[in-house]
């Protein structure tokens, strides 16, 4: 019976303590302060961000708290968002048809954009994000091809009081055939719900599509799946962009403003409270945080005590003047979660006081990587967000993290060439390792063989005398056809002639057959000394993301004609080295033919032209830096052309107005400049040198 009676009591304990755990909360706190209070302990609760006890110089609780009308539970946002977004788990394994984009193999990434209904409207904004899809790679106009899908619906502004916003999308998205319940669609948003609240309501149930979105709340956000993209306004260009401020190596680092935030007020209502705290740090001289009450229609009734204040203070400083000299950008939130102020910032890196200098530039330093490589324009955030679903799709090709995090960026590494960093130009430093010690020699030749004596039959010897000469590729671009191989003379080094379907581009095709990293791109009559080669292959080993050669020409701005200037006159600087003679990278070629648009390599086809520039814009605008000058003898003359052949095609007066064309045309399609002028140029040791010729490593460029 006592025993009995002792397993009774050990059961209700038992069940009492289940309760106990089970419900928590304030009698499990209760509890273990009685507990630790009789073994003497003292106990320290968790500190409140509100107490003044931690937060003795800044805001009084009252001038803390958000409007109560205003506040929402936890439960109701998950409420509003489950009842628009139903398919909160999606992943790309459970939501997207993976079977629409491997039709084509690697090609089958393509984008489709519905047609816009007559009367839509579409907001500035959006518009941008069409026209960098429609003029991306991956456009197609046909659905079926198509593995991706974008409303032309406006989804931009989902803020009902807002007079972008389009009502009635549901219903709208609804009668698309393909829609799917949104499985394999991509939708952009930048602002989402209404006053007072702002939730992430969008007014229309996205179902299984892709979300690309601005101020996108991580309690949302489907990892592996949406696409987090940063708030732009109307004004943030199409293509290009600004560069960053930084300029290589500012020294000092630090800026005369330590940090700085110049922003509305809201005294009302959600964001409120975070940007009413921020004046307690300004103090005029090395940290602003200035804040003005004075924007919507009714501000003044709800102005406080420190609005005045504020405004005048406000007016006091130049926003641009202070995101030029600061060393620190706050980005507080505002109404919703997102703010312009990220992308303004990305120019001036956000930091702390406590961080050392070294620290504080190398910061600065990826915010500009960052800013060019990606966001400087709507161009570069959408292909971004494209680019991120496609390595989704397909993995087993995709970018690693240093790819995406390095420069030049994404955008610019192809994996489609290699996902292995080793085969890229630009990462050869950074992996401590160095390129190939041979090249490929690739001659393009336009014209018919008629005689052993043609400048072509010269070129080959010298080229392939080159004890770096791997092997010789013949891009055969003449109406007639190749000659035997009977014809070409005997060599020590492999000679591949291969049909180049009389297109100028070909030059740059990605061809198998080039098997080293180096590649040496030639005219048919190029005058040249195998010294020469031996020294510009070697300097090129030491510079391989960039093109290395002898001709050098140059662009200038034209002020009278507010367009880009191109010429060949011999001056103290140069921008371009023509690839009729010059090393570069082979992958340069797969960027050529991939990245670059259909336009303009039918530009170059039609005109027979400006291949070389467009090659010099491609490789700057990857690295943003100029080609190098190599030593030349200056007494390079073009032969007159042999008897039966073709002039030259810079004989012609049109062939350099068309080069001024393709400059302005490029340059149009990048949305920049990139082409950068130098005035560097690499010769021998002792070049020139007033010293005995048997001294010197490269005798025969001084003597011819």
């Amino acid at each position: 019976m006592q025993a009995r009676k002792k397993y009774v009591l050990l059961g209700l304990c038992a069940c009492c303590w289940l309760v106990l755990f089970y419900w928590g909360g304030a009698v499990q706190l209760r509890l273990l302060r009685l507990l630790t209070r009789q073994r003497g302990e003292v106990v320290r609760p968790w500190p409140n961000w509100t107490d003044r006890a931690f937060l003795p110089h800044y805001a009084h609780l009252d001038e803390l708290q958000t409007d109560p009308g205003t506040a929402e539970l936890p439960r109701q946002r998950r409420q509003a968002w489950s009842a628009i977004y139903k398919d909160s788990r999606c992943r790309m394994e459970t939501c997207f048809d993976f079977s629409r984009c491997r039709r084509r193999g690697r090609e089958g990434f393509r984008v489709y954009i519905y047609p816009s209904e007559k009367n839509d409207r579409v907001s500035e904004s959006y518009r941008k994000i069409l026209t960098s899809i429609g003029e991306s790679r991956y456009y197609t106009s046909d659905p079926r091809e198509a593995c991706l899908f974008v409303l032309g619906i406006d989804t931009l502004d989902r803020d009902q009081l807002s007079g972008q916003f389009v009502p009635n999308v549901d219903e709208r998205i609804r009668g698309y055939p393909l829609w799917n319940d949104g499985r394999n669609h991509l939708i952009f948003n930048l602002y989402s719900g209404t006053w007072p609240n702002y939730t992430e309501d969008l007014g229309f149930n996205i179902g299984q599509a892709i979300l690309a979105k601005a101020s996108l709340n991580t309690e949302h956000f489907r990892p592996g799946f949406d696409v987090s993209i940063p708030l732009f306004s109307k004004d943030h260009p199409q293509k290009g962009g600004e560069r960053g401020w930084l300029v290589r190596n500012t020294i000092p680092p630090r800026r005369k403003y330590l940090m700085m935030f110049k922003g509305k007020r809201y005294l009302t209502g959600i964001g409120s409270d975070t940007r009413n705290a921020l004046h307690h740090i300004h103090n005029g001289k090395d940290i602003v945080s200035l804040t003005t009450c004075r924007h919507g229609k009714d501000w003044e009734k709800h102005k406080d005590s420190r609005c005045d204040h504020d405004n005048l203070e406000y007016e006091r400083f130049d926003y641009q003047e202070l995101l030029h000299n600061s060393t620190f950008c706050l980005v507080p939130r505002g109404r919703r979660l997102g703010s312009f102020r990220f992308l303004e910032s990305l120019q001036v890196p956000s930091t702390v006081r406590a961080v050392g200098n070294e620290r504080v530039l190398v910061l600065r330093q990826r915010t500009q990587m960052l800013w060019e490589a990606y966001f400087s324009s709507v161009d570069k955030i959408v292909l971004t967000t494209l680019e991120i679903i496609k390595d989704r799709v397909f993995s087993h090709i995709s970018r690693n993290k240093y790819m995406w995090n390095s420069l030049p960026g994404g955008l610019l590494v192809l994996p489609e060439y290699s996902t292995h960093l080793a085969h890229f130009p630009f990462y050869y430093l950074g992996l401590g390792v160095s390129p190939g010690q041979e090249f490929t020699a690739v001659i393009h030749a336009v014209s018919p063989l008629v005689s052993q004596s043609q400048p072509i039959m010269k070129l080959l010897q010298v080229v392939s005398k080159s004890k770096y000469c791997s092997q010789i590729i013949i891009l055969w671009n003449s109406e007639k056809p190749p000659p035997n191989r009977s014809k070409w003379p005997a060599m020590p080094v492999p000679l591949t002639v291969t049909d180049g379907r009389r297109k100028t581009t070909s030059r740059f095709l990605p061809h198998v057959a080039i098997e080293t990293e180096a590649v040496l791109s030639l005219d048919e009559d190029t005058v040249l000394l195998t010294s020469e080669v031996n020294f510009a292959f070697l300097v090129w080993r030491s510079f391989p993301e960039r093109i290395v050669g002898y001709p050098p020409r140059s662009h200038f701005w034209d002020p009278l004609k507010r367009a880009w200037g191109y010429t060949s006159k011999w001056t103290n600087d140069y921008s371009i080295v023509l690839t009729g003679a010059a090393f570069y990278h082979r992958y340069y070629h797969y960027l050529f033919s991939h990245y670059l648009p259909q336009s303009l390599r039918a530009l170059v086809d039609r005109t027979s032209n400006c291949e070389d520039i467009l090659m010099n814009f491609l490789v700057s605008a990857v690295t943003h830096l100029p080609p190098i000058k190599v030593a030349q003898r200056k007494q390079y003359k073009e032969l007159p052309s042999p008897q039966g052949t073709k002039s030259v095609p810079w004989a012609n007066p049109e062939h350099f107005n068309q080069r001024q064309e393709c400059v302005n045309t490029f340059a149009s399609w990048f949305g920049y400049m990139p082409l950068v002028h130098s005035q560097f140029r690499l010769d021998p040791v002792l070049f020139k040198d007033q010293v005995s010729v048997l001294r010197k490593k490269y005798k025969d460029l001084e003597r011819a």
